[in-house]
C-alpha cells in the first residue's frame, strides 16, 4: 500500500526535456520553412544583381552619349581610353559587359550584360524553364531594352 508521501514523489518527479517526437515534428517544419524560403532568396539575390547590372548598363549608355558628343563617334571600349567606367566588384563575378558599335550612318551601339556563375540561372525565362532562354542582357542607343520580361521584373 502506497502512503501518501510515496504518490507525491512519483507525481512529482517529472523529467524535464523534450520528447523525439516533439524534436522530430520542430526538425520537420524548420526543414518545411527552409525549403520554401531558400529558393525564394536565391531568386531575389538573381533579380538583385540584375538591377545592379541594368543600373551599370544605363550609366553606360549615358557615357556613350557623352563619348558620341565629344568623338562624333561611339566607343567600344569600357575602361580607361573610353568611357573610363569599370563594373563594381560585385558585378565583376557574375557578369561580363560588352559593347559592340557599329560606325555606319548613323553610328550605333549595343551593350550586352551576359551572366556568369551563379547569376547564369538568369539567361532562362523567370519561371526557370531552361528551355525558353531569353538570353543575356541588352541596350542599344535608342533606348531599346531586351529581353523585355527581364527589364520589367
Amino acid at each position: 500500500m502506497q502512503t501518501h508521501n510515496n504518490v507525491a514523489q512519483t507525481q512529482g518527479s517529472k523529467f524535464l526535456g523534450f520528447t523525439l517526437i516533439e524534436l522530430m515534428i520542430t526538425v520537420a517544419v524548420i526543414a518545411i520553412l527552409a525549403a520554401v524560403a531558400y529558393p525564394s532568396y536565391q531568386d531575389y539575390v538573381i533579380r538583385a544583381n540584375r538591377s545592379a547590372a541594368q543600373q551599370f548598363m544605363l550609366s553606360l549608355a549615358s557615357r556613350e552619349e557623352q563619348f558620341l558628343l565629344d568623338a562624333r563617334a561611339y566607343t567600344a571600349t569600357i575602361g580607361t581610353g573610353g568611357l573610363n567606367l569599370t563594373a563594381p566588384p560585385e558585378l565583376g563575378s557574375r557578369y561580363t559587359f560588352g559593347v559592340a558599335v557599329a560606325a555606319g550612318p548613323p553610328p550605333t551601339y549595343t551593350i550586352t550584360a551576359t551572366p556568369i556563375g551563379p547569376q547564369a540561372r538568369d539567361l532562362y525565362d523567370p519561371l526557370g524553364n531552361t528551355t525558353n532562354n531569353v538570353g543575356p542582357l541588352t541596350l542599344d542607343n535608342l533606348g531599346q531594352k531586351g529581353p523585355a520580361v527581364k527589364w520589367t521584373r
